[in-house]
């Protein structure tokens, strides 16, 4: 055996190296694991996705918390008191306020998830182009975040959502959920952006660029997985103000309308009756209050989780 390979086997390490004692070697977690288990030791992760359960199965099947049509009003039954049938009592037209409280969660949380997607989309498309590429690509990219960031997002919601209106009165559901996706990517995408840019200086990708692999194989292989924590966790917390602006939108009238059943509809037409009766505006304006809470909650949480430096 000659010398240089009497030194390399004498540094190489063996296969299954035993820890002094017997004890046997401690597997290394990943960043997702380490994550996983400072979320388990957080309350406020269990208190947030607790919530946000209850919320989502309230969306999904709102028949599980009530057997009452929110539809169904009657002036006789105008201001009624709690009951058995009626926990929260009737607003001014008769209407179960518990039923529509339930049933308003739907179309708030589908607003609010499916702007979360088209937001997302968006803002992975530009901020992976923009960090990837560089150049004149990050400048045209990143000068196009900076006019739709200085743009207020529920001014440019009414007034885009107006327009898209045209002479109806209010919008649908889909017109709210392209207004505030086209409207609400910025964020997700400047934190994309810094993200890439920060893995794509890593080693493990010059070395895949040294193997001769593509720009779509080192993008999407290499460079998205290690970027999307903090991308997801901007998305979550943009979840729930997308579910606020949605109601802010409603409650203007420029939202949603009526026959739908929305938290901000509901808060909107009982505002004026608050005197009279103070619940029909109490009870959507708490489970609006408590699913922004939950969403920023859980978006905070993760946050905390992924980010090394709070280790």
């Amino acid at each position: 055996m000659s010398n240089l390979e009497s030194i390399a086997a004498a540094e190489t390490p063996a296969a299954n190296p035993v820890p002094a004692g017997g004890a046997k070697a401690e597997k290394p977690r990943s960043l997702a694991g380490d994550a996983w288990r400072d979320l388990r030791r957080n309350p406020i992760f269990w208190v947030a996705s607790g919530l946000v359960l209850l919320f989502v199965v309230m969306a999904l099947v709102p028949q599980l918390f009530t057997p009452a049509d929110p539809a169904s009003c009657a002036l006789s039954r105008q201001y009624g008191a709690p009951s058995g049938r009626a926990w929260f009592g009737y607003d001014f037209q008769g209407c179960d306020v518990f039923a529509r409280t339930v049933y308003g969660a739907r179309a708030s949380i589908q607003v609010g998830v499916f702007a979360m997607l088209l937001a997302g989309a968006i803002a992975l498309v530009i901020g992976l182009s923009s960090g990837y590429f560089g150049g004149w690509v990050d400048t045209v990219l990143s000068r196009l975040t900076d006019i739709v960031l200085g743009i207020p997002l529920l001014l440019a919601a009414i007034v885009l959502g107006k327009r898209l209106a045209g002479d109806r009165q209010g919008t649908g559901i889909w017109t709210v959920v392209i207004v505030l996706g086209v409207l609400g990517w910025t964020t997700a995408s400047r934190v994309m952006r810094s993200s890439v840019i920060s893995a794509k200086n890593q080693d493990y990708v010059a070395a895949a660029r040294m193997l001769g692999a593509g720009h779509g194989r080192i993008m999407f292989r290499h460079i998205l997985p290690n970027a999307l924590a903090p991308f997801v966790v901007v998305l979550t917390i943009a979840l729930g103000g997308f579910i606020s602006v949605e109601a802010t939108l409603s409650f203007l009238g420029i939202g949603l309308k009526a026959p739908a059943v929305s938290w901000g509809i509901d808060i909107s037409s009982s505002q004026l009756r608050v005197r009279e009766n103070a619940t029909p505006l109490m009870a959507p304006s708490a489970f609006l209050a408590l699913t922004v809470l939950a969403f920023i909650m859980l978006g905070d949480a993760i946050r905390d989780a992924f980010d090394p430096k709070l280790r």
